[in-house]
């Protein structure tokens, strides 16, 4: 898959799935349940193969939980009015089919079709509704563990299509909505400017105009336009600054300071 949408989803997929501290974590817990051996695989396993077993079960489910959070719920979830009670339940339903698929299969190559097998499978199906709906919950509170406070991608990125999410380029304010314009398309959100601009951190940036909020780095030009001026962000895009803005981008360094105007 080459498509926008599936570039970037399989990029913040990798970037999540290979940050160090979700990887040391997992073999964490893929270690502990190994040695201890829960649902009967401390007697029906021997000791390699029963750590092998549930680190497996450990990086798949996570895997598998991340995918589909990544291009399934959250697609779901983008610019759905539900509330956040039932996006984390019906998440947590989506996920838990999924796991069980997979535990389903995992469970084939070292148990067949007898031993612990059902034990695991309902117990799985419970645990992972459960697990589920636990991770989504603190999703909805808690910031990505995997990211760094410079690296974690704005809020407001949540809002839109997993196929229109990219690098913020600019906001813009239409009668009750937000045009969020980033570097992978454009999508109307039902909020104020006021609130986007405040779901944009970390992003450099700032309003340059009643209507409109840019970030600084997609600058690629500015001109003068009378009183105010125009900044070229690039792809066609021009966005006005009014006059009372102008101090603003001088500041920023976009424009010269006027003579005998402290920076």
């Amino acid at each position: 898959m080459t498509d926008k949408r599936s570039s970037f989803a399989l990029r913040e997929l990798r970037a999540h799935l290979g940050a160090p501290v979700v990887l040391a974590i997992q073999a964490g817990i893929g270690i502990l349940l190994g040695i201890s051996g829960p649902f009967g695989t401390f007697e029906g396993l021997a000791a390699l193969p029963r750590l092998a077993y549930w680190m497996g079960i450990v990086f798949g489910t996570y895997a598998i939980g991340s995918a589909v959070t990544l291009l399934v719920i959250d697609r779901l979830d983008a610019g759905s009015r539900w509330p956040v009670a039932l996006k984390v339940f019906r998440g947590g339903v989506i996920i838990g089919f999924g796991v069980v698929g997979f535990l389903w299969l995992w469970n084939l190559p070292f148990f067949g079709w007898r031993g612990p097998f059902d034990q695991v499978l309902v117990a799985g199906l419970l645990a992972s509704f459960g697990v589920s709906w636990l991770v989504l919950g603190l999703r909805e509170v808690w910031p990505d563990p995997s990211a760094s406070p410079e690296t974690r991608a704005p809020a407001l990125l949540q809002r839109l299509p997993v196929e229109k999410r990219g690098a913020l380029v600019a906001l813009s304010a239409t009668d009750h909505y937000v045009e969020v314009i980033t570097e992978s398309g454009r999508e109307l959100v039902l909020m104020r400017l006021a609130d986007a601009i405040a779901e944009t951190a970390p992003i450099r940036g700032m309003q340059v105009h009643r209507s409109h909020w840019i970030a600084l780095e997609q600058v690629r030009g500015v001109e003068r336009r009378g009183e105010g001026a125009l900044l070229d962000m690039g792809k066609g895009l021009e966005i006005p600054v009014s006059r009372r803005h102008m101090s603003t981008i001088r500041a920023a360094g976009l424009l010269p300071q006027k003579q005998g105007v402290a920076p």
